[in-house]
């Protein structure tokens, strides 16, 4: 019944607007049914500030927490180097200091003061890290459900018309960022009357975009899409390395280069480096192995599925029991004079893969 006061009093200033000249305003209003009114509280509204939230996760590396994030430029020393961090993309430069070797202890230290934006985009300043510390116990814990949603985002710029029964003021907002769609909902109140003007489009994880048309198809596709991916709330930056990783380039990388020898190998946080040394490992597209060592060769099978950071393969060579696991393919490597594929299980179980093949 409200809904229906509300429209009505729309329909009644239009048409004064209409057939009268008394007052001109800056923008003119479209008529909206109800169910395209975006209301206070409501489902898609809530859904769609949890969307336009600040994603804190974006630089775990460095806070180590989920709910807020640091602003940049920063200042950080990362084992002992100092990095300045202009964007999102510099994150890569500490992982590949941390990366560098597999056995050292990695330190990072942030130069304060330093400004972090938290959920609703709110700033605030910290000088040590006990202000830090105290404000990321605030946060959930790795892999833990929160507000915000991460699996598809909104594209931009986004315009809603808004009547404000109180006095009538008719406007339009246009929105070019989740900061100012995010503080708009916020602000919703009962006497507002606001319409988004469709379509307007989302990003969905895969990077598709879906064109939308209305309140109840973005609230449906929200809905359907806010569990479509790993949120990556947890704080292993080790553990998005094979974003671009498939099993075709994988298959073809061990197929195509000879004689592999093992780099690395731990079981059950056991050091076993040494263990085949001076064997060679050949990988043949049948899904055959043969390793071979002095005057001795044996045999095994090896293969693959899954994309991205969920491709596991599976290795089975009886006679070597340390290399049998059904291994999780971690990063592949390649810096031009040498080539490495990192399996691990966990993080006890480990198996690298090198070889000097381009």
């Amino acid at each position: 019944m409200k809904a229906i006061t509300k429209i009505t009093l729309i329909l009644l200033f239009s048409s004064v607007m209409m057939f009268t000249s008394c007052r001109t305003e800056e923008t003119e209003f479209i008529e909206t049914p109800p169910e395209d009114v975006l209301a206070p509280n409501s489902t898609v509204a809530n859904l769609m500030q949890q969307t336009a939230s600040n994603d804190g996760s974006n630089d775990n590396i460095l806070d180590y927490a989920n709910c807020f994030n640091i602003q940049l430029p920063v200042t950080v020393t990362a084992n002992s180097i100092e990095v300045t961090i202009n964007s999102e993309s510099d994150y890569d430069i500490v992982e590949s200091i941390f990366d560098e070797f597999d056995d050292d202890a990695d330190t990072l230290t942030i130069t304060f003061p330093i400004t972090i934006v938290l959920t609703d985009f709110t700033e605030v300043i910290i000088n040590n890290n006990g202000e830090l510390n105290n404000y990321a116990m605030t946060c959930s814990g790795e892999n833990i459900d929160d507000d915000d949603i991460e699996c598809i985002d909104f594209v931009y710029p986004i315009t809603a018309s808004i009547f404000n029964i109180n006095n009538e003021l008719i406007s339009t907002e246009i929105f070019t960022n989740d900061n100012e769609l995010y503080n708009f909902i916020d602000d919703i109140s009962d006497d507002d009357i606001i319409s988004i003007n469709f379509p307007i489009s989302v990003i969905l994880s895969d990077g598709s975009q879906q064109q939308i048309g209305s309140l109840s198809e973005l609230e449906n596709t929200i809905e359907n899409a806010q569990d479509d991916c790993d949120e990556d709330d947890d704080f292993d930056y080790n553990d998005d390395d094979c974003n671009l990783c498939s099993v075709e380039e994988l298959e073809s990388i061990l197929i195509n280069c000879s004689d592999w020898i093992v780099d690395k190998l731990e079981r059950e946080s056991i050091n076993y480096d040494d263990a085949y040394y001076d064997y060679d490992f050949n990988f043949f597209s049948d899904g055959s192995i043969t390793v071979e060592w002095n005057t001795t060769m044996v045999n095994g099978t090896w293969s693959t599925s899954g994309s991205e950071n969920n491709i596991t393969v599976i290795i089975n060579i009886p006679a070597l029991q340390l290399c049998n696991n059904n291994w999780n393919l971690h990063e592949v490597e390649n810096n031009g004079s040498e080539t490495k594929v990192d399996l691990r299980v966990g993080d006890d179980d480990r198996l690298r893969y090198e070889n000097t093949c381009n």
